[in-house]
């Protein structure tokens, strides 16, 4: 669940790390008043949650009929079909030298890490193209997080001194308050160093775990986040929608998540992470998925029929490819029979509608059989997932 910027000011400020002046403004109006009262240049910036929209909806002004101007535009932003949530109106320090920090988890050594840079902009991408230029220290999820070790991570950016003295508490607070919020990622892009040698966090980005919010629930209701306020990128489609109906309407096994996109493959795929590995791999071989749709946990007939009638829907799709990983839980008869039934039910014939059905596991035997009825080509986990998406990729064009 992803941070308006402002929210994530506000966090940081609630834990002792120095942020701009600043205020929040719904209307243009607002905006020229709040920069009235700031003085001086004034950066604004849309609150948005798309990340594409950061540099385009951040605007530097010199006075405040400027940021009444600049905010007008700001607010007609397109983030992921909503408005953005306001405009961030900060006054900007002059800073000698700007540094990035952030905290995260890595997967590969399944520890939380933290990174610094002399240079501001994102640790990700300083780190794969300079990485040279970057420090990190993994730590503890267990164990409050050391001020020693915040040090050392401070010493190795070249800072000694007062510098050194003012950095260490505000990297081991951005840690500790990284793993008290169940937050996945909790980056400062620019941490400036002023004139007057103070330290202040003008740019900064926070996400929290979806499954923190209940535990999180004191903070998402000081910062007035609703529990209806679900922070997807972007709205849902109505393909989307009616997808969350059939796996919501029906316990039995999972439908979805259900994501739409722009191409002509119709995806019915499932068995946990092998449903993003058939993804991959259809575009691997040059195809265009239609959609992202996981389909398992022993799913019912009615609900395959239903989700394979709704992405049979989708403007542009003629084909579908029902894949799966091995899997011990989910019937392939059942899947095959909704399949199946879905198809028949629109009018279409199986065998020209079904690129491929690649679902191993109970009961295959059966789903073969009722596949072979009606011509459609099927395959068991002798045939890699990267064949399958390949021979689907074949029938149904690029």
């Amino acid at each position: 669940m992803r941070f308006y910027e402002f929210e994530a000011k506000r966090v940081l400020a609630k834990r002792g790390i120095p942020v701009p002046e600043s205020a929040t403004a719904k209307t243009a109006a607002e905006a020229e008043q709040i920069a009235a009262k700031l003085g001086g240049p004034v950066v604004l910036k849309a609150q948005v949650l798309a990340p594409p929209l950061r540099a385009a909806g951040t605007k530097t002004v010199e006075t405040p009929a400027q940021a009444k101007q600049e905010a007008e535009k700001l607010l007609q932003l397109d983030d992921g079909g909503r408005t953005p949530k306001g405009i961030l109106i900060e006054k900007r320090p002059k800073g000698v030298k700007e540094f990035s920090l952030a905290a995260t988890y890595d997967g590969t050594r399944k520890l939380p890490v933290i990174g610094a840079s002399a240079q501001p902009g994102n640790i990700d991408e300083l780190g794969d193209k300079h990485p040279d230029k970057v420090v990190r220290r993994h730590f503890s999820a267990l164990l409050p997080f050391s001020d020693y070790l915040a040090k050392e991570l401070v010493s190795s950016l070249g800072l000694t001194g007062a510098d050194l003295t003012r950095m260490t508490p505000i990297v081991a607070r951005l840690a500790q308050l990284f793993l008290d919020y169940d937050l996945t990622q909790a980056d400062i892009y620019s941490l400036a160093l002023l004139e007057d040698g103070k330290l202040v966090a003008l740019d900064c980005h926070m996400d929290m775990e979806v499954e923190g919010r209940r535990r999180q629930k004191a903070l998402l209701d000081e910062l007035g986040i609703e529990a209806e306020d679900t922070r997807v990128p972007r709205l849902p489609t109505p393909l989307e929608v009616e997808a969350a109906k059939i796996d919501t309407e029906d316990p039995r096994g999972v439908a979805g998540p259900v994501v739409e996109f722009d191409g002509n493959i119709g995806l019915i795929i499932g068995a946990g992470g092998g449903s993003l590995t058939l993804t991959d791999a259809v575009r691997k071989h040059g195809g265009k998925p239609a959609n992202y749709a996981a389909l398992g946990g022993n799913p019912s007939v009615k609900k395959a029929q239903r989700l394979t009638k709704l992405i049979l829907s989708k403007p542009g799709v003629k084909k579908i490819a029902v894949m799966s990983n091995v899997v011990s839980n989910t019937r392939a008869d059942l899947v095959a029979r909704g399949v199946i039934k879905g198809v028949t039910e629109l009018g279409l014939n199986p065998k020209d509608t079904i690129a491929i059905f690649r679902v191993p596991g109970a009961w295959e035997a059966d789903a073969f059989k009722i596949l072979e009825k009606y011509g459609v080509e099927y395959c068991d986990r002798t045939v890699s997932i990267s064949e399958a998406a390949k021979r689907a990729v074949e029938k149904i064009g690029r």
